[in-house]
């Protein structure tokens, strides 16, 4: 257990039987009153944001977390299972982890896994990812207005926005955060 004077943003608690993320975390000494902490967490399961007035000489519990790099290796049901570089040992990280930037995992990448006590807790896809474009419209000539965009397919299956340029066979790069097309890859 530590004091709630030794939390800083960014570490991980158990509140209330519950994971949180410390978002905020400000000391306030308000008039003739006594100092507190003002923290604003949000809930690692859930994403919830919860408020709370911590006393400063409050017991709180800090979770080691352990944060480090994985290669994705295949899609396994539910979960992804990712290999750890230096042992070489296997886990199954549940899909909703990743979020919406799962669709765009390809086998081999690496990926961010936070994990405390074995137990997965957060997962980051790259931000930005190389694809190629499996299927896709030929550009009709003349259609070349400013900013057109067509439908393309990338080799996860996911289907993207991309400029009438891009061809069947080219690679890209896709932001996996908002699925956008960045540039084209050469």
């Amino acid at each position: 257990m530590s004091k709630a004077s030794e939390v800083k943003t960014g570490n991980i608690l158990r509140f209330n039987g519950e994971l949180v993320s410390v978002d905020e975390y400000i000391h306030r000494t308000p008039g003739n009153l006594r100092a507190f902490y003002q923290a604003k967490m949000r809930n690692v399961k859930t994403g919830k944001l919860v408020e709370y007035r911590f006393r400063t000489d409050e017991e709180v519990e800090i979770a080691r977390v352990e944060t480090n790099d994985y290669q994705y290796l295949y899609e396994d049901g539910d979960t992804f299972v990712v290999m750890d570089n230096n042992t070489f040992e296997q886990f199954n990280i549940p899909k909703h982890l990743f979020g919406s930037s799962a669709r765009f995992l390809k086998e081999g990448m690496q990926v961010l896994v936070a994990m405390e006590s074995d137990e997965p807790i957060m997962a980051q896809a790259p931000t930005t990812v190389e694809l190629e474009i499996t299927y896709t419209e030929p550009a009709v000539k003349g259609d070349t207005s400013t900013n057109a965009l067509k439908s393309a397919t990338v080799e996860t299956g996911v289907e993207i926005r991309v400029p009438l340029f891009v061809n069947q066979g080219d690679k890209v790069k896709v932001d996996t955060r908002s699925g956008e097309y960045i540039e084209r890859v050469k």
